[in-house]
């Protein structure tokens, strides 16, 4: 339906949509919109574990830096994704892009597996970052703005950590078809690619019930449709939860606007919410450097400082996997009751400690593979916790009608500094144990320097609703202005 021109609108749909009890409806929406995470893991995952079989010479014979600059080709996808989708998400509704993004992952995943040489598999690489990439900021959008603001932090958190349940799933994927005794090497890698796209065509089919965002309608001067979506909504929840709803509390004012332009997003983010913008900048940046340093060059290092053998590389990438997991769905819960800041202070800080006494204990060679094993997986409890509440934090703290763009931006800023990451550390593996010490030391530092960011500039965003954390763009009056202390 055309906006709903002329005079301000007062409606209730954002209190609407807070106050819904948890039904089998959200479970729907964090199940169709969080896989997002789980293919980007399950891709990471393999792309990551076929490293060491990729230089062999039935494969596609890449050196070691080949393989980390395939990686980097992927993030640099997942940049120009993340820019160019996010502005047609803003525009054009959530709904429309994510499954556009989706689309698009599926096809370059599956051209990925026809890949000849190193230029091929980059370009198919790239485009297959793009997808994700877009993925990323139509996603975190809606599901913010589905999902009640007493029950947004835990559940973003445990949607990001199946990233993890991805990535142990690609482990898994790549211990059969990577075992030269079922597949020859020339096929197993390949096949490897056209698992992970026939999970995509599954989630593709579910997406199609999820809904367009009502609070991106409302705020773009659609508010009978909002209006609608949200009277269904209700019907449902009323209906699994066998009781009636509580009436909304409050109301909000809406008048339509121009569509939001890259002007506006930057006089937001650099004039309206300076803070905010420095924060976001330094959490995405410090845990972005540090992931995509260690996850991409994770087998590498494995195969040539502990002997493990290309075929079994996956199951070591299980228990690092499963403290990932485990951080987000375990901590999730008191990011909501004693505070983002106190949280994200605390588990970027002892990621790092941990990371620096890991990387001096490779170093002077104390550690044996399972000892090394145990300690990434306990780092990593911490800093997945840190690491996902770090995009909750950018996708929450910014105006309605400009979050896909902004979640872009710390997207973008983030694995633009990330991006030579993988490359970077894989030349550090190819040369000494010395050398992989001081690259994990300087990602160390980083995570500290993330704790002290928080400590300085985080934000008490636990419960609030999205619109008294940042009042949408579209609104004339709002009953609360929101806590420029938080």
């Amino acid at each position: 339906m055309p906006a709903d021109l002329g005079l301000p609108i007062t409606t209730t749909i954002p209190q609407r949509m807070d106050r819904l009890p948890w039904s089998r409806w959200h479970w729907l929406v964090v199940g169709a919109l969080g896989v997002t995470w789980l293919l980007d893991g399950l891709e990471v995952s393999i792309v990551a574990a076929l490293g060491p079989v990729l230089t062999h010479p039935d494969a596609l014979h890449f050196s070691q830096s080949d393989v980390g600059l395939t990686a980097s080709a992927y993030l640099a996808g997942s940049v120009v994704g993340a820019l160019v989708f996010s502005y047609l998400t803003d525009r054009q509704g959530r709904k429309k892009w994510f499954m556009i993004t989706l689309a698009l992952y599926l096809t370059a995943t599956v051209l990925t597996a026809l890949s000849w040489d190193l230029m091929s598999f980059m370009f198919f690489r790239f485009l297959t970052g793009a997808g994700i990439g877009g993925e990323y900021a139509a996603i975190n959008s809606a599901i913010d703005e589905l999902i009640p603001a007493r029950r947004r932090g835990h559940t973003d958190l445990a949607i990001n950590g199946t990233w993890w349940v991805g990535s142990a799933a690609g482990a898994l994927l790549t211990l059969l078809l990577l075992n030269p005794a079922v597949f020859p090497e020339s096929i197993g890698w390949r096949l490897c690619f056209v698992f992970g796209a026939v999970l995509g065509v599954a989630i593709i089919i579910v997406r199609r019930v999820i809904p367009e965002s009502p609070r991106w309608l409302m705020t773009h001067g659609r508010v009978r449709d909002a209006e609608a979506i949200v009277s269904k909504i209700e019907r449902q929840v009323s209906q699994d939860c066998g009781t009636a709803l509580a009436e909304p509390d409050g109301t909000i004012t809406v008048h339509p606007r121009p569509h939001a332009t890259i002007a506006m997003v930057a006089r937001e983010l650099f004039q309206s919410y300076p803070r905010r913008t420095a924060l976001g900048i330094g959490l995405m940046v410090t845990q972005s450097f540090m992931y995509n340093a260690i996850s991409f060059t994770y087998p590498l290092l494995l195969t040539k400082y502990y002997a493990v053998s290309t075929s079994h590389v996956g199951l070591y990438i299980l228990p690092f996997a499963l403290g990932n997991f485990l951080g987000p769905l375990l901590l999730g819960r008191f990011f909501d009751t004693i505070g983002r800041k106190p949280m994200i202070s605390l588990t970027y800080g002892i990621a790092g400690i941990l990371l620096m006494l890991t990387g001096y204990l490779f170093w002077v060679g104390s550690l044996t593979l399972s000892t090394q094993l145990l300690l990434w997986s306990v780092m990593f409890f911490f800093a997945s916790a840190g690491a996902s509440a770090a995009y909750l934090t950018v996708s929450e703290v910014f105006p309605m009608e400009i979050r896909a763009m902004a979640i872009a931006f710390f997207f973008v800023v983030a694995q633009g500094a990330g991006v030579a990451a993988p490359w970077l550390y894989g030349m550090l593996i190819e040369s000494s144990a010395t050398s992989v010490f001081y690259g994990y030391l300087g990602a160390a530092v980083l995570m500290l320097l993330g704790t002290v960011i928080e400590l300085w500039l985080g934000i008490n965003a636990e419960g609030q609703p999205l619109e008294q954390l940042a009042a949408p763009l579209s609104i004339r009056s709002f009953p609360e202005d929101p806590d420029q202390s938080i």
